[in-house]
């Protein structure tokens, strides 16, 4: 019999009541790692309503207390480091090192949660008026939901949860149906931190349980990672009932490599950036922007990328997992296929792809199309797999053109030796995430993640008041300039604009 995922409510580990389970399936070899009894409309509504009422206390219990939960929590996170990467891995297949980077990058934000009593901080003005004074505080929301993907199990729940519980609000994680084991055993472990029964809930399930959770009535603010017509749905039906919602959704992300880069070092940064994690991160790039005569790059990245191979978790030589399922894989083998019938020049075919003692993996090699236009859909959807598209242009006025006519606008990069280059690009794109000589710009916990167009709908600070909320976009600029630029700019330099 194989394991059953529990929930946690109001502090104990508990089955879910729906009739409807389903398998956690290893996507390695398709074996059946766990089964996951989904809630029921009862569960929800009893995890809803504890979070409420644990709500009460939760909020009055001092700052400092709070941010001691959180440095207990961290360390336990960075003692099981290797536990939880495994975990990970046969969860939703990435490598080993894959894994312990998504692990990690989640224990930062954990960190960034520690130092809350600063991230608090009102304002105070003395004499605003003759004899009045004027002062802010800031004060926790409520109940927040937390619907994270598949494709970061552990960076993107604790994206959520340990900002909110940390600035006095409770929580509801309703992680990716297709990898809940990480997200139980993160549960697990803060609550051996000390967290107190109903200050986090853990359910699972679809878009019945998200639509359940939207719509109970102490819902007061929902985080969401993934798709964008799911971004698009709980966006709307969040608002509607006048509740805070943030949805990072989908990206078309577009690297643009001027002719004066460096060609190996802007090989040796797409290679990882295109395939990485087989293609299934919104920050990895998709489109590769050749600018004039560095379309004679092409052939040598092709190379390059056929020497990268998918394989198991604990292949120390695979390059990437396999796709999250077989449904995922055969999205992304028909949009290929579409691809080839609409013209584009197919370089590099991923599609015959096997890995020994695993056949029935859901293996997806590097693929690279060339002579990609705008209008098909290789380049106007995302395709959340190992496949980059190519696109040549005449010079920097037709990258941005090509960039900023772009639905999506979650992160881009940009390749030169030019620092005059580089500054028009980081001006003019219209993209939340500009790397500079930087491959995929994503910005470290004390930054806004900060996506633009369909790649972000609502409010930037979701969890409470505990920061400035910004009325005009935010560009997070990430640059590592050449030596011989000619900019000031000193290197690792990391710009906001507003």
């Amino acid at each position: 019999m194989s394991k059953i995922v529990p929930q946690y409510i109001n502090g104990e580990f508990v089955a879910g009541q729906s009739p409807q389970q389903l398998a956690v399936i290893n996507p390695a070899n398709q074996a059946t790692l766990a089964t996951l009894p989904l809630s029921s409309e009862a569960d929800i509504q009893r995890a809803v309503a504890g979070a409420a009422e644990a709500f009460k206390h939760w909020r009055k219990v001092a700052v400092p207390e709070r941010a001691r939960l959180m440095l207990r929590y961290q360390q336990l996170l960075k003692d099981h480091h290797d536990e939880l990467a495994r975990i990970l891995a046969e969860d939703n297949g990435k490598t080993f090192e894959d894994a312990k980077g998504d692990v990690w990058r989640g224990i930062e934000v954990v960190e960034q949660a520690c130092n809350t009593p600063s991230l608090l901080m009102g304002e105070t003005v003395e004499n605003v008026a003759r004899d009045v004074d004027t002062y802010s505080i800031t004060q926790p929301l409520g109940v927040c939901v937390g619907i994270t993907p598949f494709n970061f199990p552990a960076m993107i729940p604790l994206w959520m949860f340990p900002l909110a519980i940390a600035c006095g609000n409770t929580f509801v994680l309703k992680p990716s149906e297709q990898v809940p084991l990480t997200a139980l055993r993160l549960v697990e472990l803060f609550e051996e931190a000390g967290c107190p029964p109903g200050v986090l809930q853990l359910v699972h399930g679809g878009k019945e349980q998200v639509d359940a959770l939207l719509d109970h009535p102490a819902t007061r603010a929902i985080s969401f990672v993934g798709s964008v017509p799911a971004g698009e749905h709980i966006y709307r039906r969040g608002c509607h009932q006048l509740k805070r919602v943030q949805c990072m959704a989908g990206a078309k992300n577009h690297m643009v490599i001027m002719p004066d880069a460096d060609k190996n070092t802007v090989i040796n940064n797409l290679l990882g950036a295109a395939v990485g994690a087989a293609g299934q991160r919104c920050m990895a790039i998709s489109v590769a922007v050749f600018v004039g005569d560095s379309i004679h790059w092409l052939d040598e990245l092709c190379a390059k990328l056929a020497e990268i191979q998918p394989g198991h978790w604990d292949d120390p030589a695979a390059g990437f997992g396999p796709l999250i399922s077989q449904t995922a894989k055969q999205r992304v083998t028909d949009l290929i296929a579409a691809g080839v019938a609409e013209g584009a020049n197919l370089k590099l075919d991923g599609r015959d792809c096997s890995v020994a003692g695993y056949p029935d993996g859901n293996w997806l090699g590097p693929t690279v199309f060339s002579d990609v236009s705008s209008d098909m859909r290789i380049y106007r959807e995302e395709i959340f797999g190992p496949v980059l598209c190519a696109v040549h242009v005449a010079n920097l006025d037709e990258a941005l053109a090509l960039v900023n006519a772009n639905p999506y606008g979650n992160g881009t990069s940009i390749f030169t030796a030019s620092g005059a280059a580089a500054r028009r690009y980081q001006s003019e794109v219209e993209v939340g995430q500009v790397g500079i000589n930087i491959p995929i710009p994503v910005p470290l916990p004390f930054f806004s993640f900060t996506g633009w167009k369909k790649s972000f709908m609502g409010d930037l600070h979701a969890y409470g008041k505990q920061a400035i909320r910004f009325y005009t976009e935010t560009k997070t600029i990430t640059a590592r300039w050449p030596e011989d630029s000619a900019s000031s700019a000193q290197p690792n330099m990391t710009i906001a604009l507003k």
